[in-house]
């Protein structure tokens, strides 16, 4: 097969695997079903609870850090999704990543407000960090596989979940330490 045509066929399955997408939306996760509004409060309600307890001093250093979190989460998961290790199963809309109520605030706001606590109150960042990432990934996570909002594939299970949480934090926590003293100077 030549290049164009590879193109033509990645296109054409691209457009039938959205076509799928947007079907099953509208038949198992859009507003007429619970497991829209749990997801939609899962987006909301971490960055309402930001709002409040944020440290506006340090609001920028603190967003760095959860924006990184944001980014490496959800580029993790696109991964694990499109390879079929970690599905979600409801999301709020089909056209934007599956797990945005996720990585784009439970995980990113939890950890950030530890971040925030730890580096105020001069506790362990990491063993913290290892206590919620633990909480994440046995606990959350296998509430939501057992409610049906996510499902393991291919040997993925709580434990690599917990893994990946703990790698993502921590390299956040280093980048933004490194932002931090570049900044210093």
């Amino acid at each position: 097969m030549e290049y164009s045509e590879f193109w033509e066929q990645i296109f054409k399955k691209n457009t039938e695997v959205n076509a799928f997408y947007s079907d099953y939306w509208k038949h198992y996760s859009d507003f007429g079903n619970w497991q829209f509004w749990v997801v939609l409060a899962l987006l909301i309600i971490p960055l309402l609870v930001l709002c409040f307890t944020i440290d506006r001093k340090r609001i920028f250093e603190l967003f760095f850090f959860g924006y990184t979190v944001h980014i490496l989460w959800t580029y993790i998961d696109i991964a694990l999704g499109r390879s079929g290790y970690f599905v979600h199963k409801y999301f709020l809309t089909p056209i934007l990543p599956n797990a945005a109520n996720m990585t784009a605030s439970v995980l990113p706001v939890g950890f950030l407000l530890v971040f925030q606590y730890c580096t105020n109150k001069q506790k362990n960042f990491y063993l913290y960090t290892i206590i919620l990432s633990a909480c994440f990934a046995f606990a959350f996570a296998s509430i939501e596989q057992y409610m049906g909002f996510v499902e393991f594939r291919k040997g993925m299970n709580q434990f690599y979940l917990f893994l990946i949480d703990l790698g993502i934090v921590f390299i956040s926590y280093w980048f933004t330490k490194f932002i931090l003293k570049i900044k210093k100077g």
